[in-house]
């Protein structure tokens, strides 16, 4: 049996060796590095695969969220709510430019935001919704967009993790993850569905005006050269990175069907388990398994991630500390009544190997190891 990774990426790449060795030779050869023409190239193509009218390319994902509030002109002590059960960039993002972050619980079985505790935390400061498409699959996007016309709030979509995900709304319309709000992120980073080889985000949006700023903060505030017209940063994706994206993005529906599989024949494998429970797909959204994550309700996950350790089974648990009671994070505001489903799926969740290069020998091995110790 083939060594297990949490993400085989020399596997991936092997697969597709030739057309990424030539296309970063390529680049090599232009020495374009900066905005050079395969950023541009991946840039058209991505915006037709999502099916916006914008794709605005920057360094990573954490400067695709704050590129986008700064571009949505929100100001010091605007609050801004997003899920208490994520990654810390979603948050992080939102300090760094003096917002006010308001944390609020998730769903049991999707863990994404939950729409009520999201009702209950507006008030007449809020300015923004961030919700977050955790470990592949859309949050309730309908329901997301009805209270911020509501209320007339801006809505940033948090699409990290699930790019290439299809959402459907009641009326039968079918969207791209990450384009149904005024605006969305993504990253690149090297593990992600569609990841490159080194940092990489984006921004989309189909807002003419919007994305227009957005083009300049990317860029120091320039549209003109040494002409800087709003504050802006340095966030650019270079021309390798984007060479390798072009590369993999034909292959992304692709890739994300392999994780689905993967993923069937893990939950098939631990459907009759009593003590776990296998990720939940919500009927307006596909699912295209960033991350596969269990819950493990006999109190025993923590043996379990040890004992997969002790295996070579590689797992890691997301995540393990809410972002609530983070010490950048802490604040008087926050009951922890009101993170009742956050505070107990820290202490359930485990994610196991997943990515587009698993074979069914691996997956047997990992899923008789897990069923044989819980």
């Amino acid at each position: 049996m083939r060594k297990i990774q949490m993400v085989d990426l020399q596997s991936q790449y092997q697969k597709i060796k030739d057309t990424v060795d030539a296309s970063i030779q390529e680049v090599l050869n232009s020495s374009a590095y900066i905005n050079g023409p395969y950023v541009h190239e991946f840039q058209a193509d991505l915006e037709k695969y999502l099916g916006v009218k914008h794709v605005i390319p920057c360094a990573n994902g954490t400067d695709a969220l704050q590129i986008a509030m700064m571009g949505l002109g929100l100001e010091q002590g605007d609050e801004v709510i997003t899920a208490d059960f994520t990654f810390a960039a979603t948050v992080e993002v939102i300090g760094l430019l003096k917002l006010t972050p308001v944390l609020v619980d998730v769903e049991p079985d999707t863990f994404n935001i939950d729409i009520e505790a999201l009702k209950k935390a507006i008030t007449p400061k809020t300015k923004a919704i961030v919700p977050v498409h955790l470990f592949g699959q859309c949050a309730n996007m309908e329901a997301v967009l009805e209270v911020a016309k509501e209320h007339n709030l801006f809505v940033i979509e948090d699409n990290a993790q699930a790019i290439g995900a299809d959402y459907t709304f009641s009326n039968g319309t079918k969207k791209k993850a990450g384009t149904m709000g005024d605006v969305g992120t993504t990253s690149f980073f090297p593990s992600k569905n569609l990841g490159c080889y080194g940092d990489g985000g984006a921004i989309f949006t189909n807002n003419d005006e919007l994305a227009h700023t957005l083009r300049g903060m990317v860029n120091h505030g320039m549209y003109k050269r040494y002409y800087h017209d709003v504050v802006g940063v340095n966030s650019r994706l270079d021309s390798i990175q984007a060479a390798v994206l072009k590369a993999k993005l034909p292959l992304l529906d692709s890739y994300c069907d392999a994780r689905r599989k993967a993923a069937e024949y893990y939950s098939n494998a631990f459907a009759n388990n009593p003590n776990i429970i296998t990720p939940t797909i919500s009927d307006f959204t596909t699912h295209v398994f960033h991350q596969y994550t269990l819950r493990i309700t006999n109190g025993k996950r923590d043996e379990l991630h040890q004992h997969l350790l002790d295996n070579e089974i590689p797992n890691a648990i997301y995540y393990p500390v809410p972002l609530h009671a983070q010490k950048a994070y802490q604040d008087d505001r926050y009951n922890e009544a009101d993170f009742t489903i956050t505070n107990q799926l820290i202490d359930e969740v485990i994610s196991l190997p997943m990515h587009t290069e698993l074979d069914e020998e691996q997956l047997a091995f990992i899923t008789k190891t897990i069923n044989d110790f819980i």
